[in-house]
């Protein structure tokens, strides 16, 4: 691979396509050197997926160096993306292009944002990688075309062919054929010609020179491209291993063919010169060993291509044009350009029409109409949009007409944020995926070990005479019987099964909950969450609806209403608690001036309320807590409301002026409909149920009573909802924590598993384990059950694994030989070695026929679906 680049952005974290990758031991070995090198922080490599992804000190390691550390392992290394935010552009040239170096000199290489340059001069190809930040696609291709050369966007279908020419599916299927070419041949001189008499005097048995025969002198023919052309892959990927210092499936590859193979040639030389030796040949076995194992690969490739289903589906949702709006200098409209999407930049106005997919991220700047976001978020429901309003790219306008302005392209898009939370989700290690990596480190050479000693063990018996003669068939002798039980010990056994337990498991479970609105973010989650037995809910925005409206305001004191909102509404505008929210909103109704007087000295209080001065007043708003840290006297009437208010389950708001308590305001959030049930299902699950909540024990009751919780924890601030989970563990118990705001972020990180709903704030998204896109709570449920049969299928994979090589190893070294003369021959044990990889993945993928409880279908037959 040439370097792609003269120059990469800084970055701490950077990802990396890795090809040639083989088993675990592959993957062990390659994340083992990054993680050596001096700056490097963490270092996580994925079989499946054929990733790497390395955070490190750039003041101490720079992106080429990881790339050519990367690269001296052997392995084809590729640079994906620094930070994510690289974006790739791929480019169709239409002029011919001498030289890579030219174009990395040229202008376009100096433009400010582009990262790396490649040429595939064979496809007339241009790969460039830029910085939507700094440089748009547009302009791109214009400063190529300024520089002479023509170039145009690559078709997606011309694109994807391009990517799977050199993808491990065509290359297995490729080398399969060929393999074919020669392996029937000689399959068909050893097993098939050789019971027809007239064939097999005529040609098989025919002398070449003393005892070497046609048919031996043939066969050795046809195999020896099959060894060391066809099947040079695996001495590269042993090479690569041995570089690494561990061992890997294609070791064990490497030696079951070249002791076939070489002890085949030994036959050849001792024949050809010799006139009373008269031994067999072994040269079908490797050739069909060789072929099998080809087609193991293709298959399992071909099945790993499969559990990627979901972000491919992903990549789909946005459409392939988009209408781009052309104004001239003076900002008149001149033309309407329906252009490719991937050549629209940030800052560019679209138009979308009736009935089409939004094509970009962006702000509705002219029109109103309702656009259905199920495909992002799964809720079957028409979103309003007007001026000022955000769009999603993927998502189907109804029947207004929208103009956008771009925000977001390339990897900055919503959709582009969840395939890399999904591919992140990929990348991470379950626990339990430890076991098998310790387990690979071991498995090899102890296989080998155990062919040797098998070979060495059935020769040594049989020159000892300790088992009959019959034993041995006709066309063997001791050595050569000796020899295929060993060979057979080396090439069944495979570590490829245990290494794709865990990583296809997590890899199509991640996908199934991200077509069903549940974000799992990797393996850690996945395993974390089958073992939950204790589920905490956060209050507003997790119970209730998070859409809280003022319903009742009590004036203590002479104050007019408007007055006494426009204080409000001054104050509140500061924060960005949903109760702040619903107060300005409610405000808008009493205000006839819309822009009210700014605050001075605001400070919000965590859990309590907020202050500020406003037109030299002293502004207080409210809970109890908060009036009386300030040692603000509560009137009766004050008191009274607020417990009446409580009792109704309403949140209740002190606000005081200069010091004296002026109004009470009562807030209600409604209960979200399906949350009631959702809490039934977990407790007849067995999971325990509880709240911790920051709004008052009176209003907290009738929530809780409301949806059937048992155990309240009301008035609680962020660092007291974090001790709470704390106390639950050490009780033993495996905690989920269900939550959406700032202040549920330190008890989403420290429970066991963070449960963010969608429509909350980032910094919850950012922390939880598991985001809820929907912002449903039928998806704790279905997050909870996902996990428990991904994990129970990670369990059934690894029990497959460890099994068929328990079973198979004795099988194959003679166990029952002595009892049925049943034995296993190489050909047949590397058909069974590449069947036991198939078979993991394919036990994998039948995770993507997932359907979630059916207490929860039943909610949506009763008509209780979130809206």
């Amino acid at each position: 691979m040439t370097e792609s680049s003269t120059t990469f952005q800084s970055s701490s974290l950077c990802r990396f396509r890795i090809q040639g990758m083989t088993c675990s031991a592959c993957s062990l070995g390659i994340e083992s050197t990054l993680q050596n090198i001096h700056g490097v922080k963490r270092a996580t490599v994925a079989l499946a997926t054929e990733i790497a992804e390395v955070e490190f000190d750039p003041e101490l390691v720079t992106v080429p160096q990881l790339l050519e550390a990367s690269e001296d392992m052997g392995f084809e290394v590729s640079v994906m993306s620094a930070d994510g935010n690289t974006t790739t552009l791929y480019l169709k040239l239409e002029s011919s292009v001498e030289e890579e170096e030219l174009l990395k000199t040229s202008s376009i290489a100096k433009l400010q944002g582009i990262e790396a340059i490649e040429l595939d001069q064979t496809n007339k190809h241009l790969i460039i990688s830029y910085l939507s930040d700094l440089i748009g696609p547009r302009k791109i291709i214009s400063e190529l075309e300024s520089s002479g050369v023509k170039a145009s966007l690559l078709d997606e279908r011309e694109k994807q062919a391009y990517e799977l020419k050199n993808s491990d599916i065509t290359n297995s299927y490729r080398s399969f054929l060929w393999s074919l070419v020669f392996t029937v041949p000689v399959f068909f001189t050893s097993m098939v010609f050789s019971y027809i008499p007239s064939f097999k005097q005529g040609f098989l048995e025919r002398k070449v020179v003393n005892m070497l025969t046609f048919g031996t002198l043939f066969r050795g023919i046809m195999s020896t491209p099959v060894q060391f052309v066809i099947g040079w892959r695996f001495y590269i990927g042993a090479y690569k291993a041995m570089k690494m210092h561990c061992a890997n499936m294609d070791c064990l590859v490497v030696v079951g063919t070249n002791a076939a193979y070489f002890y085949s040639v030994y036959v050849v030389i001792r024949s050809s010169t010799s006139k009373d030796f008269d031994n067999e040949d072994f040269f079908e076995t490797t050739t069909m060993l060789i072929s099998f194992i080809l087609l193991g690969k293709y298959l399992v490739a071909l099945s790993k291509g499969k559990t990627s289903d979901a972000i491919s589906k992903l990549m789909k949702l946005a459409p392939e044009t988009a209408r781009l709006m052309v104004y001239d200098e003076e900002g008149r409209l001149t033309a309407e350009e329906v252009i490719d999407r991937r050549l629209v930049e940030k800052g560019d106005l679209v138009k979308v029409l009736p009935g089409e997919k939004v094509s970009v991220d962006g702000l509705v700047v002219m029109g109103e109409s309702q656009v259905d976001e199920s495909m992002i978020t799964g809720e079957s429901k028409w979103v309003s949009k007007a001026n000022g309003d955000g769009v999603i790219g993927g998502t189907m306008n109804g029947s207004g007409v929208l103009q956008v302005r771009v925000t977001c392209v390339g990897s900055d898009t919503a959709v582009s944020r969840i395939i890399r939370l999904v591919e992140g989700a990929q990348m991470e290690k379950a626990p339990v995926q430890k076991l098998a990596d310790r387990i690979s480190q071991y498995f090899v050479p102890l296989v080998v070990g155990c062919g040797i000693a098998t070979w060495a063990c059935w020769y040594t018996l049989g020159m000892l005479g300790l088992y009959p003669r019959e034993w041995v068939p006709a066309y063997m002798d001791k050595f050569e019987l000796a020899l295929q039980f060993g060979i057979s010990v080396v090439v069944v056994a495979c570590p490829c099964a245990l290494g794709l337990a865990t990583p296809t498991a997590v890899m199509v479970g991640t996908g199934v909950g991200a077509s069903q609105g549940v974000l799992i973010k990797g393996g850690q989650a996945l395993e974390s969450s089958h073992k939950v037995n204790c589920v905490v809910f956060d209050k507003t925005g997790t119970l209730t609806a998070g859409k809280p409206a003022v319903v009742t305001t009590n004036l203590l004191t002479n104050m007019s209403l408007p007055e006494f909102y426009q204080l409000v509404a001054a104050t509140e505008v500061n924060s960005e608690h949903p109760l702040a929210k619903a107060m300005v909103e409610h405000a808008k109704n009493h205000i006839q001036m819309q822009a009210w007087s700014e605050a001075c000295d605001f400070e919000s209080f965590t859990g309590h309320g907020v202050k500020a001065t406003i037109n030299e007043k002293r502004v207080l708003i409210g809970n109890k807590g908060l009036m009386q840290l300030f040692d603000h006297n509560i009137p009766r009437a004050a008191l009274d409301f607020l417990d009446a208010a409580q009792c109704l389950g309403h949140t209740a708001v002190l606000v005081a002026v200069d010091g004296d308590v002026v109004g009470v305001i009562a807030i209600s959030d409604p209960v979200k409909p399906e949350a009631a049930r959702v809490v039934s299902i977990l407790k007849r699950m067995g999971l325990k149920t509880l709240m911790v909540t920051g709004d008052s024990q009176l209003t907290a009751n009738v929530v809780a009573k409301e949806v059937g919780i048992d155990f309240i924890m009301a008035e609680a601030k962020p660092e007291e909802k974090a001790q709470k989970i704390r106390e639950l563990q050490r009780e033993g118990l495996t905690v989920a924590m269900v939550g959406d705001g700032i202040n549920d972020s330190p008890a989403l990180a420290v429970a066991d598993v963070g449960m963010a709903i969608g429509a909350g704030s980032d910094i919850a998204i950012e922390v939880a384990n598991i985001v809820l896109m929907r912002s449903n709570l039928e998806d704790v449920v279905t997050a909870i059950d996902l996990s428990t049969k991904s994990f129970n299928r990670i369990r059934l994979n690894y029990v497959w694994a460890l099994a068929y090589n328990v079973m198979a190893i004795p099988i194959a070294a003679g166990a029952l030989y002595p009892f049925t003369r049943f034995r296993l021959p190489p050909w047949v044990a590397g058909a069974a070695m590449g069947a036991s990889s198939v078979s993991v993945v394919c036990s994998s993928l039948l995770l993507k026929y997932y359907k979630r409880p059916r207490e929860l279908d039943s909610l949506e037959l009763q008509g209780i679906k979130v809206e």
